[in-house]
C-alpha cells in the first residue's frame, strides 16, 4: 500500500472514530439530561384523588435541573471530571460503589444531594367537595415550622398559620383544582398540581391516612378520651357479671381498650373466651384528632397469639361523612397485616355532653355510621355499629343500618331492646382471669 493511501485509511478510520465517540457521548448527555431536570409535586392515586400524573413521573419530575450546579461546581462538564470522584447525577450510585462512604464527596455531589433535599412535595386527597394539603420533605415527614401560603384554583389563597404542614379546606365545588404553593426560602416548592374535588363522599380508604394518626403523647388524653358508656344509665340489678355457659347458642367473648391494662392472653383463653373486640383507637372529642389505643397492637398480637379470634372497635366523634371516612380509613391502616375476622365497629355513644359529635341529629349521626361501616365493608370486612338501646331507639335511624351487625350494650338479664342484633354486651363490671378489674363480656351469636 502506497503512502497516499495509508494516511488516507488512517484518516478515514480516526474520522470514523470520532464520529462514533461523538455521537455515543451526545447520546449519554440527552438521557442524563432527562434523567435530572424538573421538579414537581406528588399527590395520591387517580382512585382517591382524580387524573394526576403516576408517582414515577412525578419523583422523575422532582429531580434536581443539574446543568445550574454542572456550572457551578463542575464547569468542565462531565467529560472534564474525575472520574475516581465523580458519579454524575445517578443519586443512587452508591449502591453500586462499596467504596461509596469510604471516599469524599465532590462538591457537585454534595450540592445535588443538598437540593434534593430541599425539595417540598404535595400529598392532596378529596373526599367530599373539600380537600386536605399536606407539605412532606422528599424523606416523606410533613414539614412544620413554616407558615405556607398555598393556592386552590379559583377558591383562594390559604396560609398555614398553626405551621403544622396541613391545611384544610372545605365547601369547594366539584372540579379541577391547580393547587400551587408561594415560593418559600430555602425550599424547592413543587410544581402546579392538579387535583380533582368529588361531589360526593365515596367510601375508599384514604391511603395516606397514618400522616394523620396520633398517639397519646402528642395530645392530652384526658381531654381527648371522654366516652361515656349510655348503658350505664340504663342498667338494673339483674344484670349479670360472670361469664356464662352458652354451648351452642352462642360464643363468649370481650371487648377491651388501654383501660383494661396489661392481660394475660392465655389465661383469658383458659377461662373459655373465644373472641375478643379491641379498640383500635379514638377521635378526640375536642380536638377531633384521630388517636391510636396505645394498647391496641399489643393487645391484638396477644390475642392472636394465644388462639382468640379478634374484632376491633374505633370510637367515633365524627361530625359528617367525610370525617367518617377517615376514621375507617385509620382503622383499616392499623388492622393491616391482622387476622381480623369478626367485625369492625363503630362505637356510637355520648363523649360527657361536651363532645364534638354529642349534638348531632339523628340523620347526620346515621350518615356518620353508615360511611363508617360501608368504607369497611369495601375494603373487605364485616361492618357493625356499637351502642347502647337508648342510643340505638333515640340518636340512630336503625332502617338505613340494617345491612350491617348491631352490637346492643344492655346490661340487665334479658335485653328489652326489640330490634335486632348480632352482638351483646350483657355487663362492664365482669371479671376474667387474666385481666385486672372490671372487663365487658359479650356474647355473639354468630359463629365465625
Amino acid at each position: 500500500m502506497s503512502k497516499k493511501k495509508r494516511r488516507k485509511t488512517i484518516f478515514l478510520t480516526t474520522l470514523l472514530v470520532f464520529m462514533v465517540l461523538s455521537t455515543t457521548l451526545l447520546l449519554n448527555w440527552e438521557q442524563i439530561q432527562k434523567k435530572v431536570s424538573g421538579s414537581g409535586g406528588r399527590t395520591m392515586s387517580e382512585s382517591q384523588s382524580g387524573p394526576i400524573s403516576s408517582l414515577e413521573e412525578q419523583e422523575e419530575n422532582a429531580r434536581i435541573d443539574v446543568s445550574e450546579y454542572a456550572m457551578k461546581y463542575n464547569p468542565e462538564g462531565f467529560a472534564g471530571a474525575d472520574p475516581e470522584k465523580q458519579v454524575g447525577t445517578d443519586l443512587s450510585a452508591f449502591e453500586k460503589d462499596l467504596t461509596f462512604f469510604n471516599r469524599e464527596l465532590s462538591k457537585y455531589e454534595q450540592a445535588l444531594l443538598d437540593a434534593q433535599s430541599n425539595n417540598l412535595y404535595f400529598i392532596i386527597t378529596s373526599v367530599e367537595r373539600d380537600m386536605r394539603i399536606q407539605v412532606q420533605d422528599s424523606n416523606g415527614v410533613i414539614v412544620t415550622g413554616v407558615p405556607f401560603t398555598i393556592h386552590v384554583g379559583e377558591a383562594g389563597s390559604y396560609r398555614d398559620q398553626d405551621k403544622d404542614g396541613i391545611l384544610y379546606v372545605s365547601n369547594l365545588i366539584a372540579g379541577d383544582y391547580e393547587v400551587t404553593m408561594d415560593e418559600v426560602e430555602g425550599y424547592k416548592v413543587p410544581s402546579p398540581t392538579i387535583i380533582r374535588v368529588k361531589d360526593k363522599v365515596e367510601y375508599l380508604p384514604i391511603e395516606d391516612i397514618a400522616l394523620l394518626i396520633k398517639t397519646e403523647e402528642d395530645i392530652i388524653a384526658e381531654q381527648e378520651d371522654t366516652g361515656e358508656k349510655d348503658a350505664l344509665d340504663d342498667a338494673d340489678a339483674t344484670e349479670i357479671k360472670d361469664i356464662q355457659e352458652l354451648g351452642e347458642a352462642g360464643q363468649m367473648g370481650i371487648d377491651v381498650s388501654k383501660y383494661n391494662g396489661d392481660i394475660d392472653w392465655d389465661k383469658v383463653r383458659n377461662a373459655g373466651i373465644r373472641y375478643a373486640i379491641i379498640r383500635a383507637g379514638y377521635r378526640g372529642s375536642s380536638t377531633g384528632a384521630l388517636v391510636e389505643d396505645p394498647y391496641f397492637r399489643k393487645n391484638i398480637e396477644g390475642a392472636l397469639a394465644s388462639g382468640l379470634k379478634v374484632g376491633v372497635y374505633f370510637f367515633t366523634q365524627a361530625v359528617n361523612e367525610v370525617e367518617a371516612v377517615e376514621e375507617a380509613s385509620m382503622v383499616l391502616s392499623l388492622c393491616e397485616g391482622y387476622r381480623i375476622e369478626y367485625p369492625i365497629f363503630i362505637d356510637s355513644e355520648g363523649a360527657g355532653g361536651n363532645g364534638r359529635a354529642d349534638g348531632l341529629d339523628i340523620s347526620t349521626r346515621t350518615e356518620v355510621c353508615r360511611a363508617f361501616c360501608e368504607t369497611i365493608e369495601g375494603a373487605g370486612y364485616s361492618s357493625g355499629v356499637y351502642a347502647s338501646r337508648n342510643w340505638l331507639n333515640k340518636n340512630l335511624s336503625l332502617a338505613q343500618l340494617e345491612n350491617y351487625m348491631t352490637w346492643l350494650a344492655e346490661y340487665r338479664e334479658t335485653p328489652q331492646y326489640g330490634g335486632r342484633y348480632q352482638f351483646w354486651q350483657y355487663t362492664s363490671s365482669g371479671s376474667v382471669d387474666g385481666i385486672n378489674g372490671r372487663v365487658d363480656l359479650d356474647i355473639s351469636y354468630l359463629a365465625y
